[in-house]
């Protein structure tokens, strides 16, 4: 076999490896599934490199960085494949700025978390964004309407919360209550005593359904077999909240949900009340940005908002999620693809999705 008939026959076996799809496409999900070196130029890059690409006969593929150097060659100066993928260096980041402005009392300022980062203050508010799905501000709004709603529930006073979540003033924090807790303190205490929360109940091809709007905006869609539960369930939430039934004009909202499970591809717009943790605000952000049809593993939505080992509590907060469709938990599937545990059923999420499929 002379050295042109070796050439093709390393050509073709490049090309019919399924690793080399990647390369052309310069697929960053590839990157540290493996790394490919060029014999032409000593080098070993990334799968995304967005250097020129190689002739397949001069290419070879390695598991890691370390069997790419140990063959002789050296790391891209453009890709860096020794380093960290870049959205890895971005989680890490962003993650040390989420426990910067979750230890002190005052959130700082997008110019302190960029000047901390190293970044600048538009890079560094279009990179938290992406990481987090939040901007830092809605972030660390997040962050201390959770520690407001635990202090209420802990402190001996209304006044003692107020600076326990560290605002400075009793003032600033009445400015932002309604926003943060949706009522204000003294009813949030009480269990939501004075707040008006109007619901109907309707049906739809997938059982009973649930609809309930605060003065902010929708904070229930609730799906299940037996009306009766899902008002009671509506009530455990607000316990002592005045629950009004809706009008003729409220089911017209219902409806409109109703509209949505039967033809996703009307498309569902509507205010929402959302109340969560910070942690819960970003993983219900990142469901939001799921088009429908396509579906997320909950590692992919851990990774996507920078807590690539959280995927337990990114679980957790998809099953706290009260706002079924509005937020779409039911998109969310395990990594294998097979549909895991749904607040409303699994049957119910297997059918959101087949019809999301097919709109």
């Amino acid at each position: 076999m002379n050295m042109y008939t070796n050439t093709e026959t390393h050509a073709a076996a490049t090309v019919s490896d399924p690793r080399w799809v990647a390369v052309v496409a310069r697929d960053p999900e590839a990157d540290g599934k493996f790394f490919y070196s060029v014999k032409t130029t000593g080098v070993y890059c990334r799968p995304s490199c967005a250097a020129r690409p190689a002739r397949p006969e001069n290419v070879a593929f390695h598991l890691t960085a370390a069997d790419a150097e140990r063959a002789g060659f050296r790391p891209c100066k453009r890709c860096k494949p020794d380093q960290p993928p870049l959205g890895e260096q971005h989680a890490a980041k962003v993650a040390e700025l989420c426990r910067l402005i979750e230890s002190v009392d005052e959130a700082p300022s997008l110019e302190e978390l960029a000047n901390h980062a190293g970044l600048s203050t538009y890079h560094l508010h279009r990179v938290f964004k992406a990481v987090t799905g939040l901007t830092p501000k809605a972030y660390a709004a997040a962050h201390r309407a959770r520690r407001v709603r635990a202090e209420l529930v802990s402190s001996n006073t209304v006044t003692d919360a107020i600076y326990g979540a560290g605002f400075n003033s009793s003032g600033r924090f009445y400015e932002k209550s309604n926003q943060v807790l949706g009522m204000t303190p003294t009813n949030y205490r009480a269990g939501g005593s004075n707040t008006e929360i109007r619901f109907a109940i309707g049906e739809c091809s997938l059982g009973a359904i649930l609809v309930a709007q605060s003065d902010r905006g929708v904070c229930a869609i609730s799906m299940g077999d037996d009306p009766d539960a899902l008002a009671r369930d509506l009530q455990d939430r607000f316990p002592r909240a005045n629950l009004v039934g809706g009008n003729a004009e409220f089911e017209q909202l219902v409806a409109k949900v109703v509209g949505f499970i039967e033809a996703p591809g009307l498309g569902l717009d509507l205010p929402l009340d959302v109340r969560g943790t910070a942690f819960q605000q970003r993983v219900w952000q990142a469901l939001r940005e799921i088009p429908a049809g396509e579906t997320a593993s909950y590692a992919a939505i851990a990774n996507r908002i920078g807590a690539p080992k959280a995927v337990r509590a990114v679980a957790q907060a998809c099953a706290a999620n009260a706002l079924a469709v509005a937020i779409p938990c039911h998109r969310v599937v395990r990594n294998d693809g097979a549909l895991s545990g749904y607040r409303w059923g699994v049957e119910r999420k297997r059918a959101l999705l087949d019809r999301e499929a097919n709109a």
